[in-house]
């Protein structure tokens, strides 16, 4: 099957380069997508581009919301969504207003907003090369509205991947109401992964057996 790999906040296609030749070996098809442009259509009409056939399309952190974006835009050739350490934002919701512009940019904020279980499992040459290669995000992307149109998006079948949270956590955050478009998905699935909130640096073989899963999964 054809796997669309979106990268998350300050990512690029790059980021899968391990997780690609995983999934190759499993018989799939990856492509990773590396977002141009300076707002959030923009990156929706890339993943829309890359979507010429049916697909499984998986979104990292911010970046579930774009894949969400993509099984609303596209229903009928979204095989599946996966969803790896992120949710989707509801309607109305701004897309990843999470940290400071400067300039019309939002730079990789360093380390510490991501102490403890996002970022424990990277050492420090890790940390060192995942600043380095810090891509800063357009303010038009992060700060932008997000439109959900078509409620046969909840029909798609979706997998959250749960990283530095454990699948249970996550469960209950859906039944408390806190992700409103999981709670109203009509079939989703829960994987726990052992890792940080980056499994494709440290966990690629294991992230890759559970992508594949969830292409198998799908028709």
């Amino acid at each position: 099957m054809k796997i669309l790999l979106i990268p998350g906040l300050w990512l690029d296609g790059s980021a899968w380069d391990d997780v690609v030749p995983e999934l190759i070996a499993r018989g799939h098809r990856p492509v990773p997508l590396t977002l141009p442009g300076d707002t959030l259509a923009d990156h929706l009409d890339a993943v829309l581009a890359a979507l010429t056939e049916p697909a499984l399309v998986v979104g990292h952190s911010a970046a579930s919301t774009l894949a969400w974006l993509a099984a609303d835009a596209r229903p009928d050739l979204v095989a599946g969504v996966v969803f790896v350490g992120g949710f989707p934002a509801p309607d109305g919701r701004r897309y990843a207003d999470f940290f400071p512009a400067v300039d019309g940019l939002v730079p990789f904020p360093g380390w510490e907003p991501f102490a403890g279980p996002d970022s424990a499992d990277l050492d420090e040459a890790a940390r060192q090369r995942f600043a380095g290669a810090a891509i800063p995000v357009p303010a038009g992307v992060t700060q932008a509205v997000v439109h959900l149109r078509d409620d046969r998006r909840y029909d798609v079948p979706a997998t959250l991947v749960c990283p530095e949270f454990s699948a249970a956590e996550a469960r209950e955050w859906v039944t408390a109401g806190d992700i409103p478009e999981l709670a109203a998905a009509k079939n989703v699935t829960f994987a726990d992964l052992d890792s940080g909130h980056w499994p494709m640096f440290t966990k690629p073989a294991e992230l890759a057996a559970l992508l594949a899963g969830a292409a198998r999964e799908r028709p």
